[in-house]
């Protein structure tokens, strides 16, 4: 575990998905009730979150072809600015005072699925390839652990900030937290796919 903790780029992926998904969770703290002031009944939340899921899995196939050109690095930052785009977005939104539409939140929502689905999707695959041969099960272990974390995280801090600083608030730190992250990751250099 100290060899994996010493790695820098190992490092900067666990925190990366412990990031990933504190925000994750803390947003969700603050959406529905915003789908629900843009007039949309909790029961029909789905029609927002499926079809920008889809949409977003359909948008990967840029991250794929993104890595088969050699620019993994470039895709792994712009899905983090993504991310971050969404928070401020959001923290905008809340900040104005006036009552959100689906028209705003729909395209946040995909956008944030587009940035999230492709770092779940690489994230696990470059700490996998990273990591050496005798560190790769400690590494991968810390990872789903912080990732774990991430999410008990983002509950609690979610939870806190929409009580003491409301959804302006929230989306600020969110926004915080992936400004951070892109930073820390900014240096990073991934290792691309073994060629078949």
């Amino acid at each position: 575990l100290a060899d994996v903790w010493a790695h820098p780029d190992l490092l900067r992926l666990n925190l990366g998905v412990f990031v990933l998904h504190t925000v994750q969770l803390s947003m969700w703290v603050a959406v529905p009730a915003m789908l629900v002031q843009a007039g949309l009944t909790k029961d029909h939340h789905w029609q927002v979150y499926l079809p920008a899921v889809v949409l977003s899995f359909v948008a990967m196939g840029g991250l794929f072809a993104m890595e088969r050109r050699g620019r993994l690095r470039g895709a792994l930052l712009g899905a983090i600015a993504l991310v971050l785009l969404v928070q401020v977005g959001l923290g905008a939104l809340a900040a104005s005072g006036t009552t959100p539409t689906l028209w705003v939140l729909g395209p946040l929502m995909f956008l944030f699925f587009c940035g999230f689905n492709a770092l779940e999707a690489s994230q696990p695959s470059l700490v996998s390839r990273m990591a050496s041969a005798q560190l790769r099960g400690a590494a991968l272990g810390t990872y789903n652990t912080l990732q774990s974390l991430g999410l008990f995280a983002g509950g609690a801090l979610g939870g806190a900030l929409l009580q003491w600083a409301g959804a302006t608030g929230l989306f600020g730190a969110t926004a915080l937290l992936c400004a951070l992250w892109l930073a820390l990751t900014w240096t990073l250099q991934p290792v691309g796919r073994a060629p078949h």
